[in-house]
């Protein structure tokens, strides 16, 4: 076979021509195996042709031959590397960012109307002097019952009301989830020395039926204060204090006189309907009576103060009690506390 140096020029040409119409990967790659292609390719056929030259042509035709694979595969590659080119400006142009549009808004968060409520109380009786302290909501039966003056035969023990750890002890449960926040107020007794004003949050857990005021998880807040002189007139004035920051200056409160048996004496404190505002006999809120209990309160019992190594003689406290679900109920006018934990965007987002 003699293939001439003119040849070789219409191959290049004929080979560029057909690189310049091909215009995507698979294209590309199937006119490099045509062309350049290590089994049947056309440049790798010449050059195997070149031991069959006449002596005298073998070496100017091997040189042409390979003048054409490297002018084919210097083409290849940019034709490679313009594909490229345009794919990335094709995706820059695609997937550019106007600067000049305003920017997408995204969703925010908010906080729960239950932990609002929390943080504003908080912030009401922290204007009053009070610290925060949190404590364990699994806690001991000494520290929920036996610290607070609640006997073995007080119907909070009774397991329709208490949630027990099923752990034994002595062959009796000693662990639960705490009832009440009041095991905390022990505590701070237990490793403090007076004047003491503190405010204690947290969830506290109670086996029972679940109502448009009840649930059978709360959220609450306990204060003590104990120091000489404490008396009855400066738990009304904190309470009082706490209710107008809470509600305004419009809303009806009352006290009236309650049992509890780490207080003496007991008092609740109520504030009137805001359903039917004491006008509603079928009011199913306030079930009729014009007014919501909101907390209990009272002084603090001697005994307790004696339990916690001060002498009742010289000092006195007084302690208080609230869900903070009433008082989000009271704040915003919701009838049914069991709207807070229902999940519905709907209504957790109005607030």
């Amino acid at each position: 076979m003699t293939t001439s140096a003119p040849s070789f020029r219409a191959l290049k040409d004929e080979a560029l021509q057909a690189l310049h119409s091909a215009n995507d990967d698979a294209a590309i790659e199937a006119w490099r195996i045509e062309w350049l292609g290590r089994q049947d390719g056309r440049i790798t056929a010449i050059l195997r042709s070149v031991r069959e030259q006449p002596q005298e042509v073998r070496a100017t035709f091997g040189a042409g031959a390979n003048e054409l694979k490297a002018a084919l595969e210097t083409a290849l590659e940019g034709k490679r590397e313009a594909l490229r080119r345009a794919a990335l400006q094709s995706l820059a142009t695609a997937e550019a960012l106007d600067v000049t549009l305003p920017g997408r808004k995204r969703p925010l968060g908010r906080l729960h109307p239950v932990t609002q409520t929390m943080r504003d109380c908080l912030a009401a009786f922290a204007e009053m002097g009070f610290r925060t302290v949190e404590g364990p909501e699994v806690e001991w039966a000494y520290y929920n019952f036996d610290a607070a003056r609640i006997p073995e035969d007080h119907p909070a023990r009774d397991m329709w009301d208490t949630i027990w750890v099923d752990t034994f002890i002595d062959g009796q449960r000693k662990m639960l989830l705490r009832t009440h926040t009041t095991p905390n107020q022990v505590r701070v007794m237990e490793r403090s020395e007076p004047p003491i004003r503190v405010v204690v949050p947290g969830k506290c857990y109670r086996q029972e039926a679940t109502d448009a005021t009840h649930e059978w998880m709360l959220t609450q807040i306990e204060g003590l204060a104990v120091d000489e002189g404490v008396r009855m007139s400066d738990l009304k004035g904190t309470l009082y204090g706490f209710a107008r920051r809470l509600f305004g200056n419009d809303r009806r409160i009352i006290f009236h006189h309650s049992y509890f048996p780490f207080v003496e004496p007991g008092v609740e404190m109520a504030i009137d309907c805001f359903i039917c505002r004491g006008a509603g006999a079928e009011c199913r809120t306030c079930h009729g009576t014009g007014w919501i209990e909101i907390l209990g309160a009272g002084m603090v019992h001697p005994e307790i103060i004696e339990n916690a190594g001060y002498d009742s003689s010289r000092y006195t406290g007084f302690a208080f009690g609230m869900g903070v679900e009433r008082v989000a109920l009271l704040r915003w006018g919701i009838e049914d506390i069991r709207h807070f934990y229902q999940n519905d965007l709907r209504f957790l987002s109005q607030f």
